[in-house]
């Protein structure tokens, strides 16, 4: 063989293995890196939990368990609030295993890798596939966020934010692909507001507080040390 159809045969062999391991790679690792949620033990049950009050106006609508951790005694605005497929605790031992277990699940939030740096951008306007994406201060949601599962009905995001989430009205967060609204989790560092009629998705681990403006939606669950406050609200167990 010539010294010419060597060399054309040696980086012939290199550009298809280099093209396989691309595609390989490509497959193998169709988004971030791999994570895994953490348990939400007796919390799981609950859309909507607080450790001071909850607090409702108008009709907001529950499927799931709805309650307060001890010290808190106050659960008001149901009626005219409907709950389905639940049960109101206050202050009693589900409440409180499950308020113990929630802030286990968003210490296991705070500790996690941040892959994905998104510190000063709105989440409105992206596509965003399974990993850790993480704030050094607030996160604002304008318009609306796609969670892009890439066929795999696994895949798990976690949004780590410093201070507050705050959505704009009318904002909205998407599934597609096989992603589930189970496996998002948001752990807010501070107090989480979702703006009037926003459509929301994923489980809302927040510090202090959570506030449902009117007409707010969530397919999740809003789990809060202090307050959780709502207005005609849809809020759903996933």
């Amino acid at each position: 063989m010539s010294d010419l159809k060597k060399t054309l045969t040696f980086y012939g062999m290199i550009l298809v293995t280099v093209s396989a391991a691309a595609l390989l790679s490509a497959f193998i690792f169709p988004g971030n890196p791999k994570v895994a949620g953490p348990s939400l033990g007796r919390a799981g049950s609950f859309a909507v939990l607080g450790g001071s009050t909850v607090t409702n106006t108008g009709a907001t609508a529950i499927t799931g368990d709805l309650g307060v951790s001890s010290p808190g005694v106050s659960v008001t605005g149901f009626p005219p609030g409907t709950q389905a497929r639940g049960v109101q605790h206050v202050g009693d031992p589900a409440a409180n295993q499950a308020q113990a277990d929630a802030q286990s699940a968003y210490a296991a939030l705070a500790g996690m890798t941040c892959t994905t740096a998104l510190t000063g951008q709105d989440l409105g306007g992206k596509a965003l596939a399974p990993g850790v994406y993480c704030f050094t201060s607030s996160a604002e949601l304008t318009g609306q966020l796609v969670l892009d599962g890439r066929g795999n009905s696994k895949g798990v995001w976690v949004f780590q934010i410093a201070s507050t989430l705050t959505s704009a009205t009318n904002s909205s967060v998407v599934m597609r692909k096989g992603g589930r609204a189970g496996n998002v989790y948001w752990q807010v560092g501070s107090g989480a507001t979702l703006g009037t009629g926003t459509a929301f998705i994923g489980n809302v681990l927040a510090y202090s507080s959570i506030t449902m403006n009117t007409a707010a939606n969530l397919s999740g669950r809003a789990l809060a040390r202090q307050a959780v406050t709502m207005d005609s609200n849809n809020m759903r167990v996933p």
